[in-house]
């Protein structure tokens, strides 16, 4: 109706349901998305929901602009301009001397601004402990002295809600973050936050979008408090916790941070679904490496974290290594000693690892296969097939030179100087090939979102490593990009996706979805975490949480469509699969496979 009638200089009208729900997501996300200011500073609340009579908005705005440069601040806005009210966000100085006088000062002037305009400190919320001060400057003294009036006559004690509204608290009075937090000797780079924990961690503004079901969007975030629903099991939660641990009030080894960060599975499902951007499976990294730097470790990180260099090992005598954990009193003690749940199912060691079968052939556009540990120690059907798929599509994969490994089990567990060790030999072998503009194309997904993304954690500013990270592509990326190539038709095959968490967060899944939907299948695209995530649903304590997060989307869906053809690209997604429900799952290579070998 407005567009029709032509007001404003521009107008879209937005009738697909897609784009709708993407620019309501924006509307959605505000309050965390406003939480870096255009000065790329985290901006605070504080001058939340000030408004003003509709028809003097305009005006009111200009002379906040003006406001908000005399205090060398930038400005986030957001909210509902319709009605005349304002939700805000600044990039107060409060990691400065002096910041809190700046942000006293800056409020008590926009008070005094939209009084002025006759409008209202809370036009939405209520003024609480962040307002009540200021409200001499909305009501007179007469209004003031009758709300004391009724105060002190219902509650002649002033037991309720001491220091608000009546006899308020200074609006200063409890300014959490205020001060700087230097943490020295960080594994991590924190590229986004000036090398800054402290600011990383405070990203968070208590939006609580992890405290919401955000699977109509295909969200991932946040797996273990829609489990556990407690407060302490969402990113929220455990973000709280680290602002204690970088203001200095709780230690790096203290058991309630453990405790808090205990059921993170590190999905990074909160670096892509929180606005706000938070990073909760790097921040756990980061207190894991610095709690047992130097010290001993749960028995969990020797085994799981480094569970490439025992599949390396195991790999020689295969068979020898299965037979020990199937046997009954044997394989009992071997999961106990490596800190396995004992109702977990050990995939067993390929007989031949794939590095021990692949054969180069001449021919085809070069590009470098990263065979990752899972796929080379217990799923090399998967790289095979990925070969396949490749020379198909008229490449010619080669394999690094040397033994190359992402960390990813050494990150995950906090081995972070071992970690930067293995990534410097692994973005060593790589460069060559990535500084020549030869593709490098990832198998598992996790191992891949490494080299993209952490990399850029754990040795930053180096510039190998950054050609490397630029390099890397996942195969649906590769096959979008490639001339001439069309996808099988898959037409009549009913499809359930679980796209691995790394997947969704780090490397995006929109072209394994474009891929799919160019083949004719018919898929239903899973949100949500598998639960085992790694090392995580598989060590002692975290079984219950595991099945519980699995619970929540995979299994009904895989209850609901038993003959569906089940995909997950992640070992660990399939692994879960095959624990829960003794059913196969396929790599997306074995799906594209000219042969259907994995269906």
């Amino acid at each position: 109706m407005l567009a029709a009638a032509g007001i404003g200089d521009a107008a879209l009208v937005v009738a697909d349901p897609v784009t709708q729900a993407q620019l309501w997501r924006i509307r959605e996300d505000g309050a965390g998305l406003a939480g870096r200011a255009p000065s790329d500073r985290p901006a605070w609340p504080g001058w939340e929901d000030a408004a003003v009579p509709p028809q003097r908005l305009g005006a009111y705005l200009a002379r906040f602009d003006e406001l908000v440069a005399s205090y060398q601040l930038t400005s986030a806005p957001f909210g509902h301009f319709g009605d005349g009210c304002m939700h805000v966000r600044l990039d107060f100085p409060l990691d400065e001397p002096g910041g809190t006088k700046i942000l006293r000062d800056f409020l008590t002037d926009a008070a005094k601004l939209v009084g002025e305009f006759g409008g209202s400190l809370s036009g939405e919320h209520g003024d609480g402990r962040a307002r009540s001060e200021l409200l001499p400057h909305m009501y007179s003294a007469d209004a003031i002295a009758l709300f004391a009036a009724v105060k002190h006559a219902f509650d002649p004690g002033n037991l309720l809600n001491p220091g608000v509204l009546v006899d308020p608290d200074p609006v200063d009075a409890d300014v959490r973050p205020a001060g700087r937090f230097p943490l020295k000797a960080l594994a991590m780079a924190y590229p986004h936050d000036g090398g800054d924990l402290a600011q990383a961690v405070h990203r968070c503004t208590g939006v609580g979008k992890c405290r919401a079901d955000n699977s109509a969007a295909g969200g991932v975030m946040c797996p273990s408090y829609l489990a556990t629903r407690e407060e302490k099991d969402s990113t929220r939660g455990r973000a709280r916790v680290l602002q204690e641990v970088v203001r200095g009030e709780l230690a790096w080894s203290d058991p309630a941070v453990h405790d808090a960060l205990d059921l993170c599975l590190s999905c990074k499902g909160c670096a892509s679904d929180c606005p706000t951007g938070i990073d909760m499976a790097t921040y756990k990294s980061e207190v894991l490496h610095q709690t047992y730097r130097g010290r001993l470790r749960p028995r969990s990180h020797y085994t799981l974290g480094k569970l490439p260099l025992w599949a390396r090992l195991a790999g020689r005598t295969p068979r020898l290594a299965n037979l020990g954990i199937r046997l009954p009193v044997l394989g009992r003690l071997l999961l106990w000693l490596a800190g396995v749940d004992r109702r977990r199912t050990v995939p067993a060691f390929a007989r031949r690892p794939f590095r021990r079968t692949f054969q180069p052939a001449p021919g085809g556009t070069p590009v470098v296969l990263f065979a990752d540990s899972f796929s080379d120690a217990f799923s090399p059907e998967a790289a095979q097939a990925t070969v396949r798929v490749l020379r198909a599509a008229g490449y010619e994969p080669r394999l690094p030179s040397g033994s190359v490994c992402c960390g990813l089990t050494w990150i995950t567990t906090g081995q972070l100087d071992a970690a930067r060790t293995i990534l410097s030999r692994t973005v060593a072998a790589l460069a060559p090939d990535a500084r020549a503009g030869v593709p490098i194309v990832g198998i598992e997904p996790s191992c891949t979102a490494v080299l993209r993304s952490d990399i850029r954690e754990l040795l930053p500013g180096d510039e190998d490593a950054a050609a490397v990270a630029g390099s890397v592509r996942t195969l649906a990326e590769l096959l979008a990009q490639t001339p001439g190539w069309t996808p099988p038709d898959l037409s009549g095959i009913d499809v359930i996706a679980q796209p691995h968490c790394h997947h969704h967060a780090v490397l995006g899944w929109k072209a394994d979805a474009d891929l799919l939907k160019a083949t004719g299948a018919q898929v239903r695209r899973l949100a949500g975490c598998c639960g085992l995530a790694g090392n995580f649903g598989v060590e002692i304590g975290h079984y219950e949480v595991s099945v519980a997060v699995a619970e929540q989307h995979l299994l009904p869906a895989l209850d609901a469509a038993p003959d569906a053809v089940v995909l997950a690209d992640g070992f660990s997604c399939r692994t879960q699969v095959a624990d829960l429900r003794d059913r196969p799952a396929v790599h997306l290579a074995q799906l594209l496979d000219p042969g259907r070998g994995g269906l």
